[in-house]
């Protein structure tokens, strides 16, 4: 079975179809998919998921993109949510210079307030870390810890600033862009990267594996990016599969059947 540790159900994209493609993941061998939350509405939207969907969870953060939006009150409101069985980590999180907004002091203080957040309430936390990997590890080195647990989401660095982040202990997401032809640091990356700190996952709706690529991205085609690590690693798909399995139910403290309600 394949855990999808990233996704965003809560999409627009999945207005049409949302609750026949999530009743029909794990008959598709999907048991487990974290939906991570990126803004106040998005963060309703992910608990709302989790709540009806045995096989869903929760992150609960505010993204950078959204960081200006955050305020006070909201910690301690996502604060509440983080006592629910079904949120599982404080997420998504992080920093992203791609875009010149947020202004970058916005964003990092907005990704402080969240790891101590994450500290506070025993959670894991979600990276996101888009053109700021030295930005990203200084806060976490200085806000966070190193060995607290941490999941830097879609890594799209170096082999070297991947040695940087397990040395904090973080677990790394790998998904649909290894299969792309030009992704050559992330296929680098795979390589040197140990199979108990890697995770799969999706971002879905976007980052569709090839030969899906451009296509509307959902857990399903995680097989083949299985597939492609596999082939990277030199073991076999259904390995890749029960090992960031097994890695992804211990990093957010889940119980290996997702078949209980709550």
């Amino acid at each position: 079975m394949i855990f999808d540790s990233h996704a965003h159900y809560d999409d627009r994209a999945f207005d049409n179809d949302r609750e026949e493609i999530l009743e029909r993941l794990p008959k598709a061998g999907i048991d487990g998919v974290v939906n991570a939350g990126a803004s106040r509405e998005s963060v309703k939207r992910s608990m709302e998921l989790a709540k009806r969907f045995p096989h869903v969870y929760a992150a609960v953060g505010i993204h950078p993109e959204h960081a200006a939006q955050m305020e006070e009150a909201d910690e301690d409101w996502m604060a509440g949510l983080l006592s629910h069985p079904k949120a599982v980590a404080v997420g998504e999180i992080g920093l992203d210079y791609y875009w010149n907004e947020p202004e970058r002091e916005i964003q990092k203080e907005c990704f402080i307030r969240q790891l101590h957040l994450a500290r506070r309430t025993d959670k894991p936390v979600v990276v996101h870390s888009r053109d700021a990997a030295k930005d990203t590890l200084d806060i976490m080195r200085a806000e966070y810890g190193a060995g607290n647990p941490a999941y830097i989401h879609c890594f799209s660095y170096s082999k070297e600033t991947a040695r940087a982040f397990l040395e904090m202990g973080c677990m790394i997401g790998i998904g649909g862009v290894v299969t792309f032809k030009n992704a050559r640091k992330v296929k680098e990356a795979v390589s040197y990267l140990p199979m108990d700190r890697l995770l799969l996952e999706t971002d879905c709706p976007y980052l569709a594996p090839v030969p899906h690529r451009g296509e509307r991205n959902d857990s399903r085609y995680l097989t083949l990016v299985a597939e492609r690590i596999a082939e990277i690693k030199g073991i076999s798909p259904k390995e890749v599969e029960e090992i960031t399995g097994r890695n992804a139910r211990s990093f957010f403290r889940i119980k290996e059947s997702p078949l209980y309600e709550y």
